[in-house]
């Protein structure tokens, strides 16, 4: 029974002892969780961080990798190429005292990534639960939207969690409301999707992150070091988000790579948007048919074909206020 002094995300993660938070689109999508790995740590949570990786993790020595397709990744980890954001987040943990290891996970295909994620739970003893963290919310789209944002990595990520049987508490967190707009995302397509969700049980609410909270500010200062540390490719979204909390509006400047965009800055970007990952993956109309990938083209391919296969699309909808 979920009350309304508490989120429904925090409720399902009541019980939980040892939780991993994971980035599941690659990039700097660790950090749309880092709020919430730090509320959960404060109340007296072990909690790790994860992320699917984009950075160049075939060239890492050896002694990084726990098994194949994961490593574990600290502040002092030599890479070819400052774009790292699991050592840069790695590194702005480091110096604000917490746990600095961030585990990195290969870009793959379901098969390898479940394998990946397993051999991560292993090595950490077992967790109670796994928060998927997206920062957008292509991840809440099913397939037959006229556009998925990028799909590729989230189905990977969802698809590989939503087969850990073994973790009791599978959930998705979204954070950045509208900034998928860019790759072709309808948000009133993701309302009624999460409308659908709701009324198979697997919505958990939404709460917005304060900038006055320990975790919103922690949360803007961890996008700056990361904004200082990659100068020449720093996370849209995350900028977009730490600009929404600090109430900022509208066309915010804040990299030369939004130049060419005209950025639409608002308070729903500090929302997060909650849902159970099994549920979720129940309701995507095309994850079965990469539960034996092994490449994330592969995933490509899966997705073009079934949308190819589809009478029709549903169009876009306008917010009607």
């Amino acid at each position: 029974m979920f009350t309304l002094h508490e989120p429904p995300l925090f409720t399902r993660l009541r019980d939980a002892r040892r939780i991993l938070v994971a980035g599941a689109g690659g990039g700097f999508d660790v950090y749309a969780g880092l709020p919430l790995a730090l509320a959960l740590r404060a109340a007296g949570k072990e909690v790790h961080l994860a992320n699917l990786s984009f950075a160049d993790l075939y060239g890492l020595d050896l002694d990084v990798w726990l098994e194949q397709d994961v490593a574990a990744i600290r502040p002092d980890t030599v890479a070819r190429g400052d774009y790292f954001p699991e050592r840069t987040l790695a590194r702005w943990l480091e110096t604000h005292g917490m746990p600095s290891t961030v585990y990195a996970l290969s870009r793959t295909g379901v098969t390898p990534l479940r394998a990946a994620y397993r051999a991560l739970l292993d090595h950490l003893g077992g967790v109670d639960a796994i928060v998927l963290v997206d920062g957008g919310t292509d991840i809440l789209m099913r397939g037959d939207e006229d556009g998925l944002g990028t799909p590729e990595e989230d189905m990977a990520s969802l698809g590989a969690v939503a087969g850990l049987d073994e973790v009791e508490q599978r959930l998705v967190a979204c954070l950045g409301f509208g900034v998928d707009a860019y790759h072709g995302v309808n948000h009133a397509l993701v309302l009624e999707n999460l409308a659908a969700l709701q009324r198979e049980g697997a919505w958990l609410g939404a709460f917005s992150l304060p900038y006055d909270s320990r975790e919103g500010a922690l949360y803007v200062d961890a996008v700056a070091h990361a904004q200082h540390s990659t100068p020449d490719h720093p996370s849209i979204v995350n900028g977009s988000v730490a600009a929404a909390v600090r109430g900022e509006f509208g066309d915010v400047r804040f990299t030369e790579r939004t130049k060419n965009s005209r950025l639409f800055v608002n308070p729903l970007m500090a929302v997060y948007f909650c849902v159970d990952a099994v549920g979720l993956a129940r309701r995507n109309l095309y994850l079965d048919r990469i539960e034996h990938t092994v490449l994330t083209r592969q995933i490509s391919s899966v997705i073009a074909e079934f949308r190819d296969d589809l009478p029709s699309l549903r169009p876009p909808r306008v917010f009607p206020h």
